[in-house]
């Protein structure tokens, strides 16, 4: 009964996983919280719905910690005004990975919305 009890277990553990990573169960809530930041901040419904999926899919779970601790610096608007200063903001990360992924997000999505 013991051995039942652990097999069981097992397999909702593994259940989980796989619903998380390759069934896409975390990523909808993870794209959920990023176009709600994007749209708080100044960006129109459309391009936050875009760019929230795009990154949701390319980054980690850090590197998107990483982008939600971004802040103004003295004398800085608290919503970046231009594309050129919101990417500015996003290089101070200082990850080359979230830059090239925000970056061609900003990019691919303002050619299909636009």
């Amino acid at each position: 009964m013991k051995r039942v009890l652990i097999a069981l277990a097992l397999l909702a553990i593994v259940g989980v996983i796989v619903w998380a990573t390759i069934g896409g169960g975390m990523r909808g809530t993870v794209e959920d919280r990023l176009e709600e930041q994007m749209i708080a901040r100044g960006l129109p419904q459309p391009m936050a719905e875009c760019m929230a999926g795009r990154m949701a899919e390319r980054l980690s779970v850090g590197q998107l910690r990483k982008l939600e601790n971004l802040q103004a610096e003295a004398g800085e608007p608290d919503i970046p005004l231009t594309m050129a200063e919101f990417l500015e903001r996003v290089r101070r990360v200082d990850d080359r990975e979230v830059l090239e992924v925000v970056a061609s997000s900003a990019a691919i999505c303002a050619f299909a919305s636009g």
